[in-house]
């Protein structure tokens, strides 16, 4: 019998790959960023599934909220207008990812068919790892040399990126 959990990873599982084959083939710029938003959400229910809460909810918030808002910002700032009809022109790269999109379809196809057992359920975690306080203990015992190297690379960028509008309001 099909595990609840199981069944709501392979419906999420589904519709993130559909969400992300809209993302990249359609043409209007705010359709692929809202295509982009729904993958987010099914990401983050896939990590609801895992049992990593903190994850699924920093997925939201920090991909979907905010790292959303500024690409539709920039796709208004950039005024791309209409769509300008291109020519489809057929050349070795577009048959060659037409044939490498195959083999690994048919890879997938051959995974799922009889070459891995139907798992009965889901591993079972530690589920103290993803809680907040846990990531906080790991982030300040056992990674502070790169947790501090990463704050002064973002404190580094973030005074470039002012000074850079500074010199052109100038």
């Amino acid at each position: 019998m099909m595990d609840l959990n199981y069944f709501f990873f392979i419906i999420l599982s589904v519709f993130a790959i559909a969400s992300a084959i809209v993302t990249i083939s359609t043409k209007h710029p705010i359709r692929s960023a809202m295509a982009l938003v729904v993958h987010f959400f099914m990401l983050a229910g896939l990590y609801l599934t895992l049992n990593a809460q903190f994850v699924a909810v920093m997925q939201i918030l920090v991909y979907a909220g905010a790292i959303m808002v500024l690409v539709v910002f920039v796709i208004m700032l950039l005024n791309l207008g209409k769509d300008q009809s291109l020519e489809k022109k057929i050349t070795i790269n577009n048959f060659g990812g037409i044939i490498l999109a195959g083999i690994f379809g048919f890879a997938i196809i051959c995974a799922f068919i009889n070459l891995y057992p139907e798992p009965t359920s889901f591993p079972v975690y530690n589920l103290n790892f993803t809680t907040v306080q846990a990531i906080g203990r790991s982030l300040f015992t056992n990674y502070i040399v790169q947790f501090e190297a990463i704050g002064l690379l973002l404190t580094a960028a973030i005074i470039g990126a002012v000074l850079l509008a500074k010199r052109k309001l100038m």
